[in-house]
């Protein structure tokens, strides 16, 4: 029996990506995204927040320091633009969401995420949707909570049914108990795409630090290519499937 053609699948699908801040995106799935979209398939991103923030040091930087909204909006737009994705939404642009969608409740995020949102399940209708994998950090943990209800199996014809819904990884995910490691089961081979999603995580300027940073571009490429290492290939992305229907 022939196995399934990675290229054929992924032509075909409507994506939507969640991600809980702008960059996220690019940790998990910048490289499947850049895959998807050069073979004629189409990508939404929603950002669970955005605002200005401090937060420790960049590059050159140690200690706390201001990052604007404006910032941020201004490199994902980047980001979004080299990616080639679709379209993408913000959810949450103030500060009283932001780092906190855990006092957000659960029934409000996931309405927004099934119908409420521009770009929501019912709007999009996509065909796969990637969800961030559960972590120590809260907004990762609450977005993650509600995209499993608003993607939760319905009677036939009720709402929009999401055939292929997948957690992406993290570079912060070793930093969990053992029993919540991420383990990937679906692995997206990304050989070709690994500078595209390099360059996505350099024009997220103010979110990039220290080479010995798990979460630096030279960490994000180890993890890439250990990935890729684990499926025979030069670098892959690597995701844990809740549901896959075929």
């Amino acid at each position: 029996m022939d196995c399934l053609n990675g290229d054929d699948f992924l032509a075909h699908q409507r994506v939507l990506v969640i991600a809980p801040h702008a960059d996220d995106e690019t940790y998990g799935c910048a490289g499947s995204i850049a895959r998807i979209k050069s073979l004629g398939g189409e990508v939404y991103v929603v950002v669970g927040s955005v605002a200005s923030i401090e937060q420790y040091g960049g590059e050159q930087t140690s200690g706390l320091r201001t990052v604007t909204a404006d910032t941020r909006i201004s490199e994902f737009q980047s980001v979004a633009e080299l990616l080639k994705v679709d379209d993408w939404e913000v959810l949450f642009s103030g500060p009283d969401q932001h780092m906190a969608l855990d006092t957000v409740p659960r029934r409000e995020l996931a309405r927004l995420l099934e119908r409420d949102a521009r770009l929501s399940l019912d709007n999009v209708r996509p065909s796969m949707v990637m969800i961030p994998a559960i972590s120590y950090n809260q907004d990762h943990e609450a977005l993650f909570r509600a995209c499993v209800t608003a993607t939760r199996p319905c009677s036939p014809g009720d709402r929009h049914f999401v055939p292929h819904v997948l957690c992406y990884d993290n570079t912060s995910l070793f930093w969990t108990p053992e029993r919540e490691r991420f383990a990937p089961s679906l692995f997206v081979d990304i050989s070709e795409f690994l500078q595209i999603k390099l360059q996505a995580l350099a024009l997220h300027t103010s979110q990039v630090k220290d080479p010995l940073y798990h979460g630096s571009p030279e960490g994000m490429e180890l993890q890439s290519r250990w990935r890729g290492r684990e499926i025979s290939a030069e670098a892959a992305e690597g995701y844990a499937a809740m549901r896959v229907v075929l």
